[in-house]
């Protein structure tokens, strides 16, 4: 299932969401040389996440080949920064529009739901969240993580506590064709979150996770069920949920 629409839109500009997609392409196309193999080998080294420089199981100076003839070399130090810094790199143009789109799908009706300082806090904190979860999995990964899809993670979280009933349209592929349904949010958000999770269950074991950090996105579903209450504005909830998206009349009936 590929969800392409819900049924609400934006009761304000979404400057946030706006401004994170902005970021998250600008890492992409000017610290990752728009996927360049060089740029982009060298910034998911150097600024992604690897669970075992962060705990220190791994030694500095082991060497983990990357392909193509690259590798990342282990450094000493914690490198905090990196949980952080892991949140706006990708590993391809498919995983970044990917990424984004999710975001802009499901951020902007979070956003309404908060104050904008409120919503960056949330958005950060569900990435931290990610991060250290797919670390507590795999502490001994000399793997670099990256991608925004763990703090997408929350706000999907997030968006289940918050409208669970709101109808989401996904395209659905059946053989050679694809057809489209509507599921309730809490439909379409639990499979999405069950898939993680058993993913992330098979996949123990395996540093690399097959090369998606599925307990990642777990890890930020479950942060961003919790705190969706806690960052919430009750007033500017009770507005999304009174102002939904409805067709246009048709005028030609």
């Amino acid at each position: 299932m590929f969800p392409y629409r819900t049924e609400l839109q934006p009761l304000r500009r979404p400057y946030v969401t706006i401004a994170l997609i902005a970021a998250n392409v600008l890492a992409w196309m000017f610290v990752q040389g728009a996927g360049a193999a060089q740029p982009l080998v060298q910034s998911v080294c150097d600024l992604g996440l690897i669970p075992g420089e962060l705990t220190g199981r791994v030694s500095p100076g082991t060497a983990f080949p990357m392909g193509d003839g690259y590798a990342c070399v282990t450094e000493a130090g914690r490198h905090v920064l990196h949980l952080f810094t892991s949140m706006f790199l990708h590993g391809s143009w498919v995983h970044l529009l990917g990424n984004m789109w999710f975001l802009w799908l499901f951020g902007h009706s979070v956003e309404d739901a908060m104050t904008r300082p409120r919503f960056l806090g949330f958005y950060l904190l569900g990435g931290l969240a990610a991060a250290l979860a797919q670390v507590a999995a795999s502490p001994s990964s000399g793997v670099p993580m990256v991608g925004a899809s763990g703090a997408i993670s929350g706000v999907m979280g997030a968006y289940l506590i918050l409208y669970p009933t709101v109808r989401v349209y996904a395209l659905v592929p059946l053989g050679l064709f694809i057809t489209n349904i509507a599921l309730p949010a809490w439909a379409m958000l639990l499979y999405w979150a069950g898939l993680q999770f058993l993913s992330g269950l098979a996949s123990t074991g395996d540093a690399t996770g097959a090369g998606v950090a599925f307990w990642a996105h777990v890890g930020g579903f479950t942060a961003g069920i919790l705190l969706a209450k806690p960052f919430v504005d009750a007033d500017r909830l009770a507005a999304r949920k009174v102002r939904r998206w409805r067709p246009k009349r048709v005028l030609w009936e």
